[in-house]
């Protein structure tokens, strides 16, 4: 199935509008009861591709297009969709915000227990997806808000908007605090389980004992060992002291929530600041990736040059890009450690508490994908990923057809359990179970990163077909009842009781895939690679034109005035644009070449004609 952004969004805005909009409310429910969590992704929906993406824009009525007006017409005219904008997020807030007036981020019917119902105070327990989810809504929203504030007059309204944008900056503090207290600096002795777990996964080529391997993870990680040393501090003091035992293994990322060593931010007033975390102090990789997709949003250059972050959330926007960068390099470092094999390549990846899943190979790919994007990446990182995602897509049955009572239909329905080890300590509960069933959306929107940065035509080429078959698997899943144009219904793909009676859209999917069309949106956008193999046939071409024009040039009059002398200046004009664009466009430099050589071409077979005829 073709990938074409722009009308897949329409289409996901038009079935939003038609599902949530009666005319005087909004409904926020979905496949589960409305959570703080389900409430950012729903509203994401609709608020990320309107601004990151300039012709989605809602914040000025004057340039809103034609055919985003007619999606969200159900609403209203373009001042009146602008107004509804503010109005949901208002809605969003209030909905979202304690009786204290603290902002509220419980996980609620998202959280799963393996023996019945949670405890009622189990319900309010926070995870790290609330706090990253409530990060993108805050800068998005405050970004609308913004412009919003510049292109209105009424003073009314700009009080109305200056009230939103203090509240959405207070649960910004809030979220990016929680965020710096979830994260985590894991260090365990190598003869200990966790600590023979993570060197068998590093070593492709013998047994975990060999103290050469420990030696060079040690030296592949020092860099890494040494920056957490000295730069993560804030909320981390006791975990990264730990890190001045060398012969220690250690391993970071984000924890499910407020892990339960973390120390308070006390430059922040708000109770997330000090608030006892009560998270396993230990990385978990779902968890990590969906961090490092907020902060990638806080780190973005433009939300410097707008200035939307005040003094205090500078000082946590500094210790979270820390943490970004030292997290995406300690992944990338391990999933490609050696000199052979990458331990990436051996899938499926085994975690420190030495559970496996193809889901652990997925989101640590999407880590090297995500800093490969933040820094260089060489073709044979491009080339080797290609093959990882492609086993990945024939082993989560995006490309190959599933078997009766396949194992790997786990993956996307129900999706992998992640035990929340630490929620028992929650009016003595049990443990508590997250499940991760977004497989086919987050390999989509790797896939089309990964595209991004390829100038390998084969690797190119292979990335947007498996990024093609992955839509073609989404598309599929597609609600054809109910909420219809929205997700998840995944019985339409693996079968399954009840298959094809979902009704209710799934925020979680939904909000995902969007990711996916905003991903495929900004690597369309970009100009196509400047292939090497197509700059070297391309330079070929032009110097065969050049050498023809010049051959042409010998035999005519400076004085002729006839037709064929304009055709060699329209030749000449199309050379010296064919040069001009040989380094940056190939392409573009072909299309010139061909046309000068056309026009020669039409030259030479008039002058043979003429002299038969003579």
């Amino acid at each position: 199935m073709r990938i074409q952004p722009r009308q897949q969004i329409l289409n996901v805005w038009e079935a939003l509008v038609a599902t949530c909009w009666d005319g005087d409310d909004w409904k926020w429910d979905g496949q589960v009861a409305a959570n703080s969590i389900s409430d950012s992704e729903q509203l994401l929906c609709l608020l990320y591709p309107a601004t990151e993406i300039d012709t989605f824009s809602l914040d000025n009525p004057d340039s809103m297009a034609d055919d985003v007006l007619a999606a969200l017409a159900p609403i209203g005219d373009s001042t009146q969709i602008r107004g509804f904008v503010l109005w949901l997020l208002e809605q969003y807030v209030e909905r979202n915000t304690k009786d204290s007036g603290e902002p509220d981020f419980a996980a609620g019917s998202y959280l799963r227990a393996a023996d019945g119902e949670p405890t009622p105070e189990q319900y309010r327990i926070e995870v790290v997806d609330a706090y990253s989810m409530s990060l993108t809504v805050c800068m998005a929203g405050l970004r609308f808000l913004r412009s919003y504030s510049e292109r209105t007059r009424s003073e009314d309204l700009k009080a109305r908007i200056k009230l939103l944008s203090d509240q959405l900056s207070v649960r910004l503090t809030a979220a990016m605090t929680g965020l710096v207290r979830s994260f985590v600096v894991n260090t365990v002795r190598q003869k200990s389980p966790e600590g023979q777990a993570i060197l068998s996964m590093l070593d492709q080529s013998g047994p975990g004992e060999d103290a050469g391997l420990v030696e060079g993870v040690r030296r592949a990680l020092a860099r890494v060992r040494a920056r957490l040393r000295s730069d993560v501090v804030l909320g981390q003091e006791e975990s990264v002291k730990a890190l001045e035992d060398e012969s220690l293994l250690f391993e970071c990322g984000w924890s499910w929530g407020v892990v339960r060593n973390a120390t308070e931010v006390d430059f922040v007033e708000a109770r997330i600041g000090d608030q006892p975390g009560i998270a396993d102090p230990r990385p978990y990789l779902y968890f990590t990736i969906v961090a490092l997709d907020g902060i990638n949003d806080l780190v973005a250059p433009r939300t410097g040059e707008l200035g939307l972050l005040n003094e205090q959330q500078h000082r946590l926007a500094q210790a979270l890009r820390t943490r970004w960068e030292l997290t995406q390099r300690y992944w990338s470092t391990v999933a490609r450690f050696g000199t052979g094999s990458w331990p990436l390549e051996d899938i499926p990846w085994r975690t420190s508490d030495n559970e496996q899943s193809d889901y652990f190979s997925l989101t640590v790919s999407a880590v090297l994908i995500q800093d490969l994007v933040a820094r260089t990446a060489t073709d044979d990182d491009l080339t080797r990923a290609v093959a990882i995602f492609d086993e990945l897509a024939g082993r989560g049955r995006i490309i190959r057809r599933p078997t009766v009572d396949d194992p790997a239909i786990a993956l996307h329905n129900p999706g992998v359990r992640l035990r929340l080890r630490g929620s028992e300590q929650v009016d003595n509960g049990s443990v508590l179970q997250w499940e991760v069933s977004d497989f086919a959306a987050v390999l989509l929107k790797r896939m089309l990163q990964a595209a991004r940065l390829s100038n390998n035509v084969a690797a190119r080429d292979k990335l947007m077909e498996l990024s093609k078959a992955a839509m073609d698997h989404l598309h599929r899943r597609v609600l054809r009842v109910g909420a219809v144009g929205l997700w998840d219904d995944p019985t339409r793909v693996f079968g399954g009781n009840g298959a094809g009676t979902v009704s209710e859209p799934s925020w979680y999917m939904t909000e995902r895939v969007i990711e996916c069309m905003v991903a495929a949106e900004q690597t369309y956008r970009q100009s196509p690679p400047n292939w090497p193999e197509l700059q070297a046939v391309a330079r070929v071409m032009l110097n065969t034109a050049e050498h023809r024009f010049d051959q042409e040039l010998l035999g005519a009059s400076v004085l002729d005035a006839s037709p064929n002398r304009e055709t060699l200046v329209e030749v000449e004009r199309n050379i010296d644009e064919a040069r001009q664009q040989l380094r940056e466009d190939a392409a573009t430099t072909l299309v010139h070449t061909l046309d000068a050589l056309r026009e020669l071409y039409k030259l030479a077979a008039a002058r043979d004609d003429a002299t038969r005829s003579s």
